[in-house]
C-alpha cells in the first residue's frame, strides 16, 4: 500500500511540474541531429540520454521524499557528464561538433549549467530553489527534443 502511495505522489508532482511548462520554446524546430551522428557518437549520446532519464526519475523522488543529498549527488552526476566525458575519443568529439549547430552545443552547455546550480541547491538543502531548477531542467529537456529530436518525440512540437 505505502508503494502505490508514493507513486501516486510522484505521478502527482511529476504532472503538476510538467504541466506548469511549455514544451520546447518557440524556437522552430531544426533538422533532426541523431540522424547526422556517425553511429558510435549517436549510440553514446542515446547512453546519456537515458542516464539522464534515469537520474532525473531519481531526483524527482528525492525531491518528493526531501532527500537533499540525493538531489545533488544525481544533478552533480548528470553535470558531469556520465558517458560522454568518459567514452567518448577525440575523435568523437570532433565529429558531435561537426554535426551538430552552436546553438545545439550552447543548449548544451546551458543545461549542465543549470544542472550544476541544482547539485548546489541540493547541497545547500534549498528545497524551494530545487523544484524551481528541476522544472527549468526539464523545460531545457523538452525544449531541445522540440527542436533537435522532434524526429524522436513528435509529440513536442504540438
Amino acid at each position: 500500500m505505502r508503494v502505490i502511495r508514493n507513486m501516486t505522489l510522484i505521478a502527482v508532482v511529476t504532472f503538476g511540474v510538467l504541466g506548469s511548462l511549455h514544451a520546447g520554446d518557440p524556437a522552430e524546430p531544426a533538422e533532426p541531429v541523431g540522424p547526422k551522428l556517425p553511429d558510435r557518437v549517436r549510440g553514446l549520446l542515446l547512453q546519456e540520454m537515458n542516464a539522464i532519464q534515469q537520474a532525473s526519475e531519481e531526483i524527482l523522488d528525492a525531491l518528493v521524499r526531501g532527500r537533499d543529498a540525493v538531489v545533488a549527488e544525481k544533478a552533480q552526476a548528470i553535470h558531469d557528464s556520465f558517458i560522454l566525458k568518459q567514452e567518448m575519443t577525440k575523435a568523437d568529439r570532433k565529429a558531435l561538433m561537426e554535426a551538430v549547430p552552436k546553438d545545439f552545443v550552447q543548449r548544451d552547455r546551458a543545461f549542465h549549467e543549470l544542472t550544476g546550480e541544482l547539485a548546489a541547491a541540493g547541497r545547500d538543502g534549498d528545497g524551494a530553489r530545487q523544484r524551481e531548477l528541476f522544472g527549468d531542467m526539464i523545460d531545457a529537456c523538452t525544449g531541445c527534443h522540440a527542436r533537435y529530436a522532434h524526429d524522436r518525440f513528435p509529440g513536442l512540437g504540438q
